[in-house]
């Protein structure tokens, strides 16, 4: 049973109303649950059966239990992500209220480690435009960056690029037509996950969380088109940090709230809507919209136009699979059973049939991709990347 911190209770009944809060504070004690997001230019069928398909995203899936997911090599390949729920909601939001948004467009996720929004919004932004569209990933936080850059090499889309840079730090010019912001919050929907969250939740963690929310939003404001659109997020329920900070947003950084379409048993709240644990298998979001003020007709204007306007942002971001070694894009995929695909994830030296062309090869799993070898006939020079090897014993 979680031990909850004083004046959780008390501030949530005040947020979601107090029949809603104690169907939350029941849903804490129970495990939670496990879900993935197909990465559908890899795969478009779940593999795993008995999957239950996530109402409010295409490509969602609830499992009944959970895999060693370290143990699949399909995970490996970025054929799936495994992201929460509730979290997937955010890129339904996305979806709804970028229904106008053109070929060219340019797209900053702004807190975007370890990369769930980034890999959902890149494809969301694929399966409309193709190529034609620019989706930066930054994260301010090194340590996190590591990750989010990493998760953004195995999903695999080319017009994905990952940067680490403070919002301040963006600069003055509106290039982007659209920005989320899934802003570091209290973590009330961590509390099932992460023990730490709940010892670091305070009143006071809370109103700080808010000042921050609203600081970060100032300091990127700046770069977002007139007429763009922000889509604010948390994982969090608390009316501080959700309704209130968007209205300070509205009214402090001018901007019209967007209404969001009813989806039970989603929650609407005064300015967006939050999932709750209880009313929803997942661990809980919150989610908004914001149109920033001015004229709509520049909000995206087309693919010339973001060579010139974020090409300096993405030339000093990282490009995709640029930590990988240097393959020849032509070398040849090379399909190997599971054993061997997870001896070579591991980093162990492997062997490849006869048959196997010498020199670079793509070593495979059931058509996909997972990374760069050489084979000299009796063995192979394992060159998979050591930051991504698997370390759990895979016997």
């Amino acid at each position: 049973m979680i031990r909850l911190p004083d004046g959780f209770d008390q501030l949530l009944a005040a947020s979601v109303s107090p029949e809603r809060a104690q169907r939350v504070l029941q849903a804490l004690d129970q495990e939670p649950s496990v879900s993935i997001r197909l990465n559908p230019s890899k795969l478009r069928e779940c593999p795993f059966t008995d999957a239950t398909p996530v109402p409010w995203s295409p490509w969602g899936y609830l499992l009944k239990e959970r895999p060693v997911f370290t143990l699949d090599p399909l995970f490996h390949a970025g054929c799936y992500y495994v992201q929460d729920t509730s979290a997937m909601y955010v890129g339904h939001v996305f979806r709804e209220v970028t229904r106008e948004l053109g070929p060219g467009a340019a797209v900053l996720d702004l807190c975007a480690a370890p990369g769930g929004k980034t890999t959902d919004l890149a494809t969301s932004l694929r399966e409309r435009f193709g190529d034609r569209f620019s989706l930066l990933s930054n994260e301010v936080m090194r340590a996190r960056y590591a990750t989010l850059r990493s998760n953004v090499e195995t999903w695999g889309d080319p017009c994905v690029q990952t940067i680490s840079r403070d919002p301040s730090a963006f600069g003055d010019s509106p290039v982007f037509d659209v920005i989320l912001a899934d802003v570091p919050c209290s973590g009330e929907g961590m509390f099932r996950k992460d023990a730490q969250a709940v010892q670091e939740w305070s009143p006071k963690t809370v109103e700080f969380c808010a000042l921050r929310s609203f600081r970060i939003l100032s300091d990127i404001w700046p770069t977002l088109k007139p007429g763009g659109i922000l889509v604010y997020s948390t994982c969090t329920f608390n009316h501080f940090e959700n309704d209130d900070t968007v209205a300070r947003i509205a009214s402090g950084l001018g901007a019209d709230v967007l209404p969001l379409p009813a989806f039970p048993p989603v929650v609407n709240t005064r300015y967006g809507q939050v999932l709750l644990p209880g009313l929803v298998p997942g661990e809980g979001q919150y989610v908004a919209a914001l149109r920033k003020h001015g004229d709509a007709s520049g909000a995206c204007c087309g693919e010339s136009c973001v060579s010139r306007s974020i090409g300096p942002l993405f030339s000093s971001g990282k490009r995709t699979f640029s930590d990988a070694p240097a393959v020849p894009s032509a070398a040849p995929l090379v399909n190997v059973d599971r054993h061997t695909a997870l001896h070579y994830l591991h980093g162990d030296a492997i062997v490849l049939g006869a048959d196997a062309p010498l020199g670079p090869v793509t070593i495979g799993f059931e058509g996909h991709a997972l990374g760069p070898a050489k084979n000299l006939g009796k063995r192979c020079n394992n060159l998979y990347p050591k930051n991504k090897r698997i370390r759990m014993d895979i016997r």
